[in-house]
């Protein structure tokens, strides 16, 4: 189901969402800070792309950089369990404030509780 996610939500549902979530990220004071200052607009466009291209859309992202490597291209920011549950706090919120159906929120919760748990980099 994961791969059907482009076609039910398209390439607009997935630019709202992850809008959305860079809303609340800029402002947040647990993650905010782990992303360059100076690149917003890259951060969310890379975000973007890796969605849709990981939920069944065109790979921009495979085309602009290649193999996502997400854990080591994470490596330099120090990720724990407080991160990562407030990564999820910040999509969970997203995925509201854009209106995604029940049944597409479902699958994206399940994935994203997955790659935010991957993405830990920190023993605790």
């Amino acid at each position: 189901m994961v791969d059907q996610i482009y076609a039910r939500l398209g390439e607009d549902g997935l630019t709202r969402l992850v809008a959305a979530f860079y809303r609340r990220v800029r402002t947040d004071d647990v993650i905010g800070p782990l992303y360059p200052p100076d690149d917003w607009e890259g951060s969310e466009k890379r975000l973007r792309d890796f969605f849709i291209y990981r939920f069944g859309g065109p790979d921009r992202y495979i085309q602009e950089r290649g193999h996502p490597r997400l854990r080591g291209r994470h490596m330099p920011f120090s990720i724990g369990v407080k991160e990562r549950d407030r990564w999820m706090e910040l999509m969970e919120g997203a995925i509201q404030e854009t209106g995604v159906p029940e049944e597409e929120a479902a699958v994206l919760r399940e994935f994203f509780a997955q790659l935010a748990d991957f993405m830990r980099n920190r023993q605790e």
